[in-house]
């Protein structure tokens, strides 16, 4: 915190979000899962006190350990000196598979408090919004057209990814909350569901409709053309158990390369995926092209389609433009005819993975709910209300398509919204994060965690043999990390959340510290503008988006400035230092859920 004679460049380290962002994979996650915090206690072998981590904060740690887009892991700070982050995802799912029974460490179910609040759909949104309020006592009811509890995590993962067991088990533990599931219970009308008098009502229905291909032949040839998030649901859900030998998916996503992978369990003896953009383009994870390429479904990229081509009705291939791409003066790309000729690809079967929209057709115009050019819903970023004071909005049903995690953070901030709302308090004004800041100093050179910096590779998740995994769609692919590869991979975090603090009243400018950083991050220099700072470092600072960490005025007047991108967290100037000016402070942060009764004013950090 700025104080009496500090200046203005000063770092305020007791600002909440200061060392949240330095915890670049918490930062990074959505639902700011305390990541470095449960790869300790895995370390530790504490699987079930890493579970509750997770289940607090993203809610279904079993499930995201298997399917999570992983924002984490590109901001992991062990990317910064090897090629792979930390496998944080996959660590998630070693709490889930290793953890005892967990039902007696969830909340009891509490009295009602007399408010009714309305879901609309079962998936991850509406589960994290029910998850937070059921316990404070609201009854909450959950409507879903499926009978099973889990929206698009049950009907659009194949169960060789996500088994129904893990789906059952972690919606279990919230409908085991008090909550009412109403499955097989479609809403076909807001007007009608405002007229059952809920105090509120939260829509998660997700993106349900998948994107059309409008090109000659369609109509056609529709008994053998499918759209893939229809198609996945009838797999799912048993009504649909083949396909044709040689099958064309069509779209760059995961949902493609679900579709591609589930093919080649149905009968799919020559799957193709083929895409109109590059192969680095494509909006599919890394992981999921190459489980993909793994499974012999060769990609095709640059190429546009154009037409079916059928005989009869009776779809026999594609058509395809190939196309290159070219960009303007602004760097923006555009996709133009190669000049190769066209090419057409004999199919049996398609899906269509290109898109997914929304789709409102039971909410009525005139029942207070605005919509934008785009037919989506006028959604505050903040507090997920719309217009209709009465109704929030989350997940894909919000903002359009992204994932689960993303659904999870929505849930949480509108289930304090619902709570502030029925509360009598103003929604708009959100309290603060819980912080906690302690030192991890347990001798003069000894700290409580461990700081050895190796070079450690990433280690690999077992799969099942492919010839054996092929022939069952239900068989999981992904085995998981036993106990011993757990260990090495959660050996290979750089504790991020354990900070180097800085006390300038302790420091005699001795340089030790800066003489032993293996990073060269830290400087001692004459204080400037941020700008100015950044070009007199020891080490190049090519990334103005993360924090410098700058004292206030030492006794030759000197700062010392260091640069929270490149440090790794490994106590080395802590333990030179002979004065103890710099501590590694574990820093804690518990993010704001219904209930919370943390205060919005300023409050310190550290």
């Amino acid at each position: 915190m700025r104080g009496q004679g500090r200046n203005e460049t000063d770092t305020d380290i007791a600002a909440p979000d200061y060392f949240h962002k330095v915890v670049d994979c918490q930062w990074a996650c959505p639902a700011h899962t305390p990541v470095p915090e449960y790869i300790r206690l895995i370390a530790q072998g504490r699987y079930s006190d890493a579970y509750m981590i997770n289940w607090k904060s993203n809610v279904f740690p079993g499930i995201l350990g298997r399917t999570c887009d992983r924002p984490c892991e590109p901001a992991c700070r062990r990317g910064r000196v090897e090629e792979t982050p930390v496998a944080i995802c996959r660590l998630k799912r070693v709490a889930a598979d290793f953890k005892d029974d967990i039902r007696q460490r969830l909340p009891r179910p509490s009295p009602k408090n007399g408010k009714r609040v309305a879901f609309v759909g079962g998936g991850p949104a509406s589960l994290t919004v029910a998850r937070d309020l059921a316990p404070l006592g609201y009854h909450c009811t959950v409507f879903d057209a499926d009978p099973e509890a889990g929206g698009m995590m049950r009907t659009q993962i194949p169960k060789f990814r996500l088994p129904n067991s893990v789906i059952d088990e972690e919606t279990g533990y919230i409908l085991g909350l008090g909550v009412d599931f109403k499955g097989s219970h479609r809403i076909e009308s807001m007007k009608s569901l405002l007229a059952e008098k809920y105090d509120a009502i939260f829509v998660g229905s997700g993106a349900p409709r998948g994107r059309e291909l409008d090109i000659p032949g369609r109509k056609e040839a529709a008994g053998n053309i499918h759209i893939g998030i229809e198609w996945l649901a009838n797999v799912s859900f048993g009504h649909v158990d083949k396909i044709g030998k040689r099958v064309i998916v069509l779209g760059g996503g995961n949902t493609a390369m679900d579709c591609c992978r589930t093919a080649r369990r149905l009968g799919g003896e020559k799957v193709t995926v083929i895409v109109r953009s590059g192969f680095e383009e494509m909006k599919a994870s890394p992981w999921e092209k190459e489980d993909a390429i793994h499974e012999d479904i060769p990609i095709l990229n640059y190429m546009v389609p154009v037409a079916f081509k059928h005989v009869a009705g009776k779809l026999i291939g594609v058509t395809f433009q190939h196309v290159k791409a070219e960009f303007d003066a602004k760097g923006r790309r555009n996709l133009v005819p190669s000049g190769d000729p066209d090419q057409t690809i004999p199919c049996d079967d398609v899906l269509v993975a290109v898109g997914q929209e929304n789709a409102f057709p039971w909410i009525e115009q005139d029942c207070g709910i605005e919509f934008d050019k785009w037919h989506m819903p006028k959604v505050d970023p903040k507090t997920f209300a719309s217009t209709n004071p009465k109704v929030f909005f989350g997940g894909d049903a919000a903002f359009g398509p992204k994932n689960i995690i993303w659904a999870v953070a929505h849930g949480h901030d509108a289930a304090l919204s619902i709570h502030k709302m029925l509360s009598g308090e103003d929604i708009t004004e959100r309290p603060l994060p819980d912080v906690h800041v302690s030192s991890q100093k347990m001798g003069i050179h000894e700290w409580s965690y461990d700081n050895d910096i190796s070079i450690d590779k990433r280690y690999k998740v077992p799969h099942r043999d492919k010839v054996i995994a092929l022939k069952d769609i239900r068989a999981e692919v992904e085995l998981g990390y036993d106990v011993k590869l757990a260990l090495g991979e959660a050996e290979r975090c750089l504790n991020c959340d354990v900070q180097t603090v800085f006390s300038t009243s302790l420091c005699i400018e001795c340089d030790a510290c800066a003489d032993i950083c293996p990073m060269d991050c830290i400087t001692f220099t004459g204080n400037g503008e941020e700008s100015d700072l950044r070009q007199r470092l020891k080490a190049p600072s090519p990334h103005p988006d993360q924090d410098l960490y700058v004292s206030s005025d030492l006794k030759t007047g000197r700062v010392m400035v260091k640069d929270e991108d490149v440090c790794l967290h490994c106590g080395l100037c802590a333990e030179r230092c002979p004065t103890g000016a710099w501590d590694m402070q574990k820093y804690f942060i518990e993010m704001t859920h219904a209930g919370s009764t943390c205060p919005t004013k300023s409050r310190s950090a550290a």
